[in-house]
């Protein structure tokens, strides 16, 4: 997994790192990661000889960096100018160092441009960017390069105007972001939450992580951690000589009803992709299930389903008193449960959700923004991950808290974000197949906030092989997951 770092951790590691380098070594770091990206990305525009890059320079160690790339790209014959958005205050020495190479300093952004190096604020920023900056940065979609194309966008740690502990993006009056929309984003030395979560993630653009030497020195517990594909194969049960299908797991699936006979079906469908030997379904759409997947052992009731190693609970199964009566019955078994859709509206009735902070066994529940804001009585707001962490403590639960970048919260404290969430599974049915998965996972021992960080990334890969074919449903993501799986095994 990838950590992510807070603000005030990145900081305090910087401060320790300084004290032990000559003044001015980590920026000149920085600013040699920042000017070989740039000129990896003039290469593609028409060659680095002869490119012409825009520096948006601001009062910060962000501008300070900006201009000594420009420096270096400057001695390799790119035509650098330096946009000051705070003339009097910009990095003095890295301003005369960008002039002595042949930079210049002018007063409004003009093209051609094939580059922007965004410098305008970095980790210290907040609130947005202020008006004059954010005047500058409406304008660079105007600016074109040598071969006619928009300038290519390169922001210098993160985009300028974001919420860098939170992910969170300001919005004009007019309900447009008052931040820089980056191609690229070179970070260094660590990444910070809003490279990764929230709508600033998607501000970034490609993300890059340069070292500059800062890794020993940062301390104490990441804000988040980033899932990779390295870790599910570390995660993922393996079979073995002995396996049969008891051993590897059997999963409880109470899903369905008549009213929603399909989300039974796509639920068991995204169960039987996982690692589980076995699939019970109980619930009024057995029919419709057993039609489409003969190898389920199907009943009516919880009660009747048989021995299980985990449940999975709600996606079209109703409010009413029937309804509640199966969530009961799952909340009864002392196995590890998922709770989705329907069983989360249920769970705002005092009398369930008390039953969750009483239970031993593991709980996951996987809202989405609506079902959150029923749980909790206010929406996720602006720091998603400090939201699905509160509502984690709060249940007793880990919350796999739904969106394009999905997060994870356990109950103390950790948190874990999913980088492979896309537009596409934004249809009704994919949020089945993603609790008939995780219910899998659980099912097969793995632990809850491991199968929650898995089942979020292997569904997001899903989703971006299924619209491959053109625009998704849920059934073509349940379909995906097979070949998705098939390398762990």
């Amino acid at each position: 997994m990838r950590a992510v770092w807070r603000v005030a951790d990145v900081r305090a590691a910087e401060a320790g790192l300084m004290g032990t380098l000559p003044e001015g070594t980590l920026m000149q770091r920085a600013a040699a990661g920042l000017a070989r990206r740039a000129a990896l990305l003039l290469a593609e525009r028409g060659g680095v000889y002869g490119g012409r890059v825009l520096l948006l320079v601001g009062s910060g160690d962000n501008g300070g960096d900006a201009l000594y790339a420009g420096e270096r790209l400057a001695r390799r014959g790119v035509q650098v100018s330096a946009l000051l958005l705070t003339p009097g205050r910009a990095h003095a020495a890295g301003l005369a160092a960008l002039r002595a190479a042949g930079g210049r300093v002018v007063p409004d952004p003009a093209g051609p441009v094939d580059l922007v190096l965004d410098g305008i604020v970095g980790i210290g920023g907040t609130g947005g960017l202020r008006a004059n900056a954010d005047d500058v940065v409406q304008r660079l979609g105007e600016l074109r390069g040598r071969d006619g194309e928009r300038a290519t966008v390169l922001a210098v740690d993160v985009p300028s105007g974001v919420a860098v502990d939170t992910g969170h993006v300001p919005l004009s009056a007019s309900g447009r972001p008052t931040a820089v929309r980056a191609d690229v984003t070179v970070a260094f030395g660590a990444l910070k939450p809003a490279l990764v979560v929230g709508p600033a993630a998607a501000m970034a653009g490609h993300v890059e992580l340069v070292d500059i030497g800062l890794r020993p020195w940062l301390r104490g517990t990441p804000a988040l951690r980033v899932t990779e594909w390295s870790d599910l194969v570390d995660w993922w049960p393996q079979l073995g000589p002995a396996s049969e299908k008891y051993t590897r797991g059997v999963v409880g699936v109470a899903t369905g009803s008549a009213t929603y006979p399909g989300a039974a079906v796509l639920s068991v469908g995204g169960a039987l992709a996982g690692p589980t030997g076995l699939v019970r379904y109980a619930g009024s759409a057995r029919a419709e299930v057993l039609h489409q997947h003969p190898s389920v052992i199907a009943s009516g009731r919880v009660a009747d389903a048989g021995r299980v190693q985990a449940w999975v609970c709600g996606s079209g199964l109703g409010t009413g008193a029937d309804a509640a009566a199966e969530l009961r019955a799952v909340l009864a078994a002392p196995v590890p449960v998922v709770l989705d859709a329907d069983a989360l509206t249920l769970l705002v009735d005092g009398s369930l959700a008390d039953r969750l902070r009483g239970r031993d066994a593991p709980i996951v529940v996987t809202p989405h923004d609506r079902e959150f804001t029923r749980l909790c009585g206010e929406e996720p707001g602006a720091d998603r991950v400090g939201a699905a962490l509160r509502l984690a403590a709060w249940m007793n639960a880990v919350v796999l808290l739904k969106g394009d970048r999905t997060v994870i919260g356990t109950p103390d404290g950790r948190a874990y974000v999913n980088p492979t969430g896309t537009p596409a599974l934004a249809t009704g049915g994919t949020g089945d197949v993603l609790a008939g998965l995780l219910g899998s996972l659980l099912a097969a021992g793995v632990p809850a906030d491991r199968a929650a960080a898995s089942a979020a990334y292997l569904h997001g890969l899903a989703g971006r092989e299924a619209a491959r074919g053109g625009p998704v449903t849920a059934p073509d993501v349940a379909t995906a997951l097979r070949p998705v799986l098939a390398p762990l095994g």
